[in-house]
């Protein structure tokens, strides 16, 4: 263990009383932290059940439902129809992969580089990670229509020999897709394993069980640290270049395509800050519903938390209006006139006003608050920007997809789009996140609490002179 200290001086009484607000440096005992997890996990009341049932009956109406319905009677019953191909279908799909974005970034790239306020969220981020990724991989399947016929999306030969058309996206997204899914649902169980075996001895009956099974008859000997701290690092440099290649991939969907409004070098980085931007929103909106529907999480997740995460939020505003008007600029220089048509038809023609709530969404809002540390702190106020932001999200990938189709190179191939089915399995497959969200929170471990002893420890204040002096142990 490799220990580098790190002093920074501060005014004796302010300083102290402000890095007590601080959770490393407010730490209680490691029981007492156990308990305090394992009671948010087995606290359910009447209002929690209430919930649970109107998502599930969302989810089984909404996503289900409307689903076999149009199995049943055809794609006739969504607003799909030419020009217009892709419609809400391929934006939910867009809109669920870079909320899965959200916990590669703030549990692996935050790790990596050793952010120390990422370690009691880490695990909710996650969670967003596998869940977003579970409701996105349902739209492939859905825009499919014939789902019976799924099993010609996978790379093997087929009963008639022959490999199915690696030229086409779903091919492309069902890879990626898979890939992520596996990689980011391994990155998530593996720092679980030593909650998990704390869960499992303060638990009885059916608890006990799952998690003996699921905590690999974990000890907590020096050798499975050990281990566990390597395989962590591994996964976490090993699934930053998997986050990126995925919405690349996704980006490619569009961008290979000779589609006016969609070919396009940048899409890729594009995409990816577009991804970070809404699911790091996210994250702040998830802790905020974790802290008020939970009990003692507020100890766990405080203001610095929602400041560390607004300041990213307000990073990646920045960085996702660079390379939104900086497509519009290319577009705008090269002078095709197709290009000109979309770019009209986006920002004059009747769905305009979908372009400006965007840019007020995702460029004014953040802009005008989130410089404010005050609004930064302030747990609600997060909750609603993530939530404007997300709303300004979800407009940009409808922008992208049916707007954007609307208009192609020929007038007599332009056309208008009207979503109808796809409304409620959009609202079915949000139901689902959160349906999925609700249950995990009842049974794992929301919290790190090993991370969070670990930073804990890590932590402390030294007395020098008459100053409280904060020191903070590298631990490699």
């Amino acid at each position: 263990m490799a220990v580098e200290a790190k002093h920074l001086a501060l005014h004796h009484s302010d300083g102290e009383e402000n890095l007590r607000e601080q959770l490393m440096f407010d730490p209680k005992p490691r029981k007492e932290m156990n308990a305090m997890v394992m009671e948010a996990m087995q606290t359910a009341d009447l209002k929690y059940w209430t919930v649970v049932a109107i998502l599930a009956g969302l989810v089984a109406t909404c996503l289900l439902g409307a689903w076999g319905y149009m199995i049943v009677v055809g794609m006739g019953v969504a607003g799909i129809n030419r020009p217009v191909f892709w419609g809400l279908f391929i934006s939910n799909f867009v809109f669920w992969i870079g909320i899965s974005h959200a916990g590669t970034f703030v549990s692996a790239i935050l790790r990596v580089f050793k952010a120390e306020f990422r370690r009691p969220f880490t695990r909710a981020a996650e969670l967003m990670t596998t869940f977003g990724l579970a409701a996105g991989a349902t739209y492939p399947l859905i825009h499919l229509g014939r789902v019976w016929t799924f099993y010609y999306m996978i790379p093997a030969p087929n009963q008639r020999g022959l490999w199915p058309n690696f030229h086409s996206p779903l091919e492309w997204d069902l890879v990626a897709i898979t890939t992520y899914l596996l990689g980011s649902t391994m990155y998530l169980f593996l720092p679980l394993i030593p909650d998990l075996a704390m869960a499992r001895d303060n638990s009885t009956g059916w608890r006990y069980q799952l998690y003996r099974f699921l905590a690999l008859g974990w000890r907590g000997t020096e050798t499975e640290w050990r281990h566990l701290t390597t395989a962590i690092k591994i996964f976490a440099w090993t699934i930053i270049p998997v986050m990126f290649s995925v919405h690349t991939i996704v980006s490619w969907d569009f961008a290979v395509s000779m589609t006016p409004g969609w070919h396009s070098t940048i899409f890729g980085p594009f995409f990816i800050a577009g991804a970070v931007f809404s699911g790091v929103s996210a994250v702040a909106m998830v802790l905020f519903i974790i802290r008020i529907s939970m009990v003692n999480m507020d100890y766990f997740i405080r203001a610095e938390h929602f400041d560390g995460l607004g300041k990213l939020v307000l990073i990646f505003s920045f960085v996702w209006a660079y390379f939104y008007f900086n497509e519009f600029m290319v577009e705008w220089y090269g002078g095709e006139a197709a290009h000109h048509n979309v770019m009209d038809f986006i920002t004059k023609g009747p769905n305009a006003w979908l372009w400006y709530v965007m840019l007020i969404c995702n460029i004014v809002i953040p802009w005008l608050t989130l410089w404010s540390g005050k609004v930064r702190r302030t747990p609600w106020m997060m909750f609603v920007i993530g939530v404007v932001i997300n709303i300004g999200m979800y407009i940009e990938r409808v922008v992208i997809v049916p707007i954007t189709l609307s208009r192609g190179r020929f007038p007599f191939d332009w056309g208008e789009y009207t979503p109808r089915v796809e409304i409620l399995i959009s609202i079915g497959s949000l139901s689902l996140f959160l349906l999925l969200y609700a249950l995990a929170s009842r049974v794992i471990p929301l919290i790190p609490v090993w991370e969070v002893q670990e930073g804990q420890e890590a932590h402390s204040l030294k007395k020098i002179g008459k100053t409280e002096v904060p020191s903070v142990i590298d631990v490699e």
